[in-house]
């Protein structure tokens, strides 16, 4: 990659030292549950080799994504990026706790702390807010009370879900992202975890290798969701992110979805287009895990397939195990390519 190439990474994952961090932005009664009992979050599939990349460890001695000024010196200038939006790490997933209004709590408590304690401290950093989405009246408010904050830029929710994505129970909080000017976005992390539904169709998987592999299930079943519920017809100006699932899948999913629609239309007479063309006018997926086949070729071909240069935006997935480096991946693409997706797709999106 050419040294000059300016980065806009979509995905950076910025963590708590310690979660009497957060204390100080909580109220009781849960600011003496944090402090006696910790975040209490559920989570069901751990990684057996750990989900921190044990070099992005500050000097300070907390864990890798604590520190802000680490992470400027670790990830940010080594790869010349411009921007990195910041989604949080494990509060990604408050609306799989059963307690609605801990979540909450949680929720608005995280994003006061993400402006007073990372986008405050350079203008590299963007912020994701969280929700809890079990109450979506409560989440509208949160995102009215922070939206409108110049470097919150998208809201992120998690990819495992009680009901899916597209229906109308989650429609309030579309409009208030869309009132925000926001971009949603999806993360996975705690499928099967909490209130959420089993983490596949087939049900509970065993390992953290099945569970990160099988990832893009869910985002199949959330993105038909969302397209064919009529979402981008009732908030036309929404745009979504799916984050963190894979690129690859996206083809089979346009076609099937667009061949049953010819002969089904009539269960979806809100849509005025097909659904291949909600998805390219309103959604981008992350780079990171990006599939590489021993061919490039392949790669190629399915990216042309679905117009990639335009819908993909490059995530590195710091600090996590998986991290993709900018200078080591896609590095066959034609140089406006690359120009898009590592930056200029990002830029537009979140009009910087």
């Amino acid at each position: 990659m050419n040294s000059k190439m300016k980065i806009i990474d979509c995905d950076v994952h910025n963590g708590f030292a310690s979660h009497m961090d957060l204390v100080p932005y909580l109220k009781e009664p849960w600011k003496k549950i944090v402090t006696e009992f910790g975040f209490r979050l559920p989570f069901m599939y751990s990684s057996p080799i750990g989900v921190l990349r044990k070099d992005a460890s500050p000097p300070n001695g907390g864990p890798p994504g604590s520190d802000s000024a680490y992470m400027l010196e670790h990830l940010v200038k080594p790869l010349n990026m411009e921007h990195v939006l910041l989604t949080g790490d494990t509060f990604i997933h408050l609306s799989n706790l059963p307690d609605a209004d801990y979540a909450a709590a949680l929720a608005s408590a995280y994003n006061d702390y993400l402006i007073e304690e990372w986008l405050s401290k350079s203008p590299v950093f963007l912020g994701a807010m969280v929700i809890a989405s079990q109450d979506p009246a409560q989440a509208a408010r949160e995102i009215d009370r922070i939206g409108s904050h110049p470097d919150i830029k998208a809201v992120v929710i998690c990819g495992a879900s009680r009901i899916p994505y597209g229906q109308k129970h989650y429609h309030p909080i579309y409009e208030a992202a869309e009132r925000n000017g926001l971009t949603m976005m999806i993360h996975p992390g705690s499928e099967g975890s909490g209130i959420s539904g089993p983490p596949t169709g087939a049900g509970y998987l065993s390992t953290y290798l099945q569970w990160h592999t099988s990832l893009s299930s869910v985002y199949m079943a959330q993105l038909i969701s969302i397209v064919c519920e009529g979402v981008f017809e009732k908030f036309p100006n929404l745009k979504f992110i799916f984050c963190e699932g894979g690129v690859t899948w996206l083809p089979h999913l346009m076609w099937r979805l667009d061949k049953n629609f010819k002969g089904l239309r009539w269960t979806a007479p809100w849509l005025k287009k097909m659904p291949s063309q909600y998805i390219r006018e309103h959604c981008f997926l992350t780079t990171q895990p990006i599939e590489e086949p021993e061919d490039f070729k392949h790669l190629q071909q399915i990216f042309d397939m679905i117009d990639a240069e335009n819908m993909l935006l490059f995530s590195s997935d710091y600090p996590h195990w998986d991290f993709d480096d900018p200078t080591a991946i896609l590095k066959r693409l034609p140089q406006e390519a690359k120009h898009k997706i590592f930056y200029q797709n990002a830029k537009s999106l979140f009009q910087l």
